[in-house]
């Protein structure tokens, strides 16, 4: 991009830095926020317009029309994401809506100059920009990827009931999340989809997040004397253009920088002069299921001991298709959410519901703009932690404070229920009863240890309340506290060797199980001698990984069947997001899982089936990660929008996070997108993002930070 200027209310200057990131400058934070929109337009047109029409269910009418499409267009409408939309946006408080109709005004006014060649060459015509599109998208971000992971694992709990697993075994899987767990109810509810179709995340179109690391430390404990903070959220990364884009909005003296997601206004992660703060998916329990009697068109609902049947509203779609007829699709709701099956067809089925899909956006949308006014932690905590999507907060301010703030609308359930077992719908004691005060969710200010670290662990004990039930592992977090503890003295250089660790405490405790029962060999001499370091050329992470797959066959897959596991193992997200459930198992000296074996039988059988197996062509290329374009990169014609493969470390559990794996018939890389640190001893951040500025492939800004990505180097984002 070159130097643009711009006028909304007063003269606006768009200026890249060296790397071409663009820095906008304003006399107000109305006229920055229109050259936001400007920009984010310009650089990432394509991305932003692709992602509002899968948002919207309408991939048929304006893209394409395969039946993949049409399964996509299906899920979205179904979620009904934009239902509420127009009363959402009509709530938006009056200051908070003249910010985004600048906002607005920039997308609007670039988008009129013209499209992205991808898009003409599709025939897409150009619909401006509304309000009601940033809140469709703000929840599609806020649920591919994160609540969809929790709907998944709940799901996987009815599957594992249905498939006669044992109740002990599931609650040693699930501890103390169980004891409102129906096993009769459930082995009578008939499931009759997937929860996620392939076309959704066709060609990694949209963002998915789902791991992040995040800490901040207090100046007691720094080189510089001032806070320190660190993020680097990791999603599916083996994509161009990235999910984040990087900009700086400076209104006179005071600047906001960071990054952002295409289609959205304001800095999602970032700084300003008083204030830094990045975000880690928290894990929150927001989504439940009911178990729905049904007949004619009807749910059941006991009334005073009295059997009433509640006729479900129909809402109809009609999906438009290029060169095709319409589809008609019909879908069932209540109270409790969208049916999941046929009400007029007599039997049990699911409702769900999701806490942000109806009534929500225009606080979070309040919240993510007032944070360029922020003084301090304490302001910061109290405006994240009104955000309506769960998320995990760290912050940090120029005085030195440090923070935690968990966000989200947490449902208020009856006592003993944790919202991980579908409960009867036709009991109203089962319904939600508002949801929990933001001020009760986990939190944290200045603790004496003098840092906070989250990496998507278990943070229940920092709150009144206790909103997850099934975190990631805990191995991330515990290995930042290792590289932390004691250092009094830590500078930017240690943060970003912490930021590309790639040690794996899950592997060391695994080994030290291992070890002693491996019998003399090659490959057990390059297991013994292992660092439980994934770095790219790691003989012994290659043949790890190879044993933990074996394991996880050796235990779950007799117990669930090796066509089942096979399934879980590729075509769901349960062993990446969940690998710390059967970790669990794994681990455990005795467990009911084991059969009438012992844990080092077990071991030993696994290790010798992965001797005897090698290194297969999967894990051999785990390391690398292709980058591809969303939209075209499957299409031999434009094959020139991708990118050559590159090679990274990493592991499941490692800080640099890496891990292969095929879901929804795409191949994934979850992997850290882009690294941020802040020293408020400097103004701006320093950061590389896995990608470039522009969604042009034949711009040079395409995937201009690659290489810094890869190699630790960090840009100095200036104001």
């Amino acid at each position: 991009m070159k130097e643009i200027k711009l006028f909304y209310k007063n003269d606006i200057r768009v200026e890249p830095d060296l790397h071409g990131i663009p820095r906008i400058y304003a006399d107000s934070l109305e006229d920055a926020l229109f050259g936001q929109g400007y920009v984010e337009a310009e650089d990432r047109g394509m991305q932003m317009l692709f992602m509002r029409i899968i948002s919207q269910g309408r991939i048929c009418e304006q893209l394409g029309s395969s039946n993949e499409m049409l399964e996509a267009d299906i899920f979205f409408r179904k979620m009904n994401w934009g239902g509420d939309s127009v009363h959402v946006a009509e709530s938006l408080d009056s200051e908070s809506r003249v910010l985004v109709n600048a906002w607005i005004a920039g997308v609007n006014k670039r988008f009129r100059q013209g499209l992205p060649f991808e898009l003409r060459l599709a025939g897409y015509r150009y619909e401006d920009w509304r309000i009601e599109d940033i809140i469709i998208l703000s929840r599609m971000v806020g649920y591919l990827g994160l609540q969809q992971t929790q709907s998944q694992v709940e799901r996987f709990l009815v599957e594992m009931v249905q498939a006669g697993i044992p109740e002990a075994f599931l609650k040693e899987m699930f501890p103390g999340s169980l004891d409102s767990l129906d096993i009769p109810l459930l082995r009578r509810v008939k499931l009759s989809e997937k929860n996620l179709p392939a076309g959704i995340l066709w060609n990694n179109a949209l963002p998915s997040v789902t791991a992040t690391n995040s800490w901040v430390i207090s100046p007691d404990r720094t080189e510089s004397g001032k806070a320190i903070l660190a993020n680097d959220p990791h999603l599916d990364g083996n994509r161009l253009p990235n999910i984040w884009q990087e900009m700086c909005l400076v209104v006179q003296d005071r600047y906001m920088t960071g990054f952002t997601m295409p289609g959205l206004p304001g800095i999602l992660i970032g700084r300003t002069n008083d204030l830094s703060w990045g975000a880690s998916y928290s894990f929150m329990d927001s989504v439940d299921s009911w178990v729905e009697e049904c007949r004619e068109g009807k749910c059941k609902r006991m009334n005073k001991n009295k059997v009433e049947w509640i006729r479900f509203h129909e809402r109809r779609e009609i999906i438009k298709r290029k060169r095709k007829s319409s589809h008609k699709a019909v879908f069932y709701e209540n109270e409790h959410g969208t049916l999941d099956g046929n009400p007029f067809v007599p039997g049990m089925y699911l409702s769900s519901r999701w806490t942000v899909t109806k009534g929500t956006g225009a606080v979070s949308i309040k919240a993510i703009l007032d944070l360029f006014h922020a003084k301090d932690v304490m302001e910061g905590k109290e405006i994240l932690g009104g955000l309506e999507m769960s998320f995990c907060w760290v912050l940090a301010d120029k005085e030195g404070n440090i923070g935690m703030q968990m966000s989200g609308l947490m449902p208020k359930r009856s006592p003993g229920v944790s919202g991980l077992c579908p409960l009867p719908g036709w009991d109203a004691a089962n319904d939600w009863k508002g949801f929990v005060p933001a001020a009760d969710l986990p939190s944290r200010l200045n603790p004496k240890e003098g840092y906070i670290i989250t990496a998507n662990n278990d943070l229940n004990q920092y709150g009144k309340a206790k909103p997850i039930n099934v975190p990631m592992g805990p191995e991330r977090a515990k290995r930042i506290e290792e590289l932390l503890y004691g250092n009094t003295s830590v500078n930017l250089r240690q943060m970003s060797e912490i930021q590309y660790d790639d040690y794996s405490i899950q592997a060391r405790e695994y080994m030290e199980v291992l070890a002693p029962v491996l019998p003399d060999s090659h490959e057990s001499e390059i297991l013994k001698t292992w660092d439980c370091r994934y770095n790219e050329n790691s003989e012994g992470a290659k043949l790890f990984e190879v044993f933990y797959r074996c394991l996880l066959e050796e235990v779950f897959g007799k117990v669930f069947g090796m066509e089942v596991f096979r399934y879980i193992e590729n075509e769901t997200r349960l062993l990446i997001v969940g690998y710390h459930l059967f970790d669990r198992v794994l681990l455990s000296h005795y467990s009911q899982w084991f059969g009438d074996r012992t844990r080092e039988e077990i071991y030993l059988s696994a290790a010798i089936k992965a001797f005897r197996e090698g290194s297969d062509k999967k894990d051999r290329k785990r390391n690398l990660v292709p980058l591809k374009n969303i939209l075209l990169g499957k299409n031999p014609l434009f094959f020139f929008m991708n990118r050559k493969a590159i090679s990274v470390p990493g592991g499941r559990s490692s800080i640099f996070q890496l891990q292969s794996y095929r879901t929804e018939k795409r191949d994934l890389k979850l992997l850290p997108t882009f690294r941020m640190l802040v020293d408020f001893s400097m103004d701006g951040i320093f950061a590389n993002l896995l990608g470039g500025p522009s969604d042009r492939p034949f711009s040079a800004l395409y995937d201009s930070d690659v290489e810094n990505w890869r190699k630790s180097r960090y840009r100095h984002q200036k104001p």
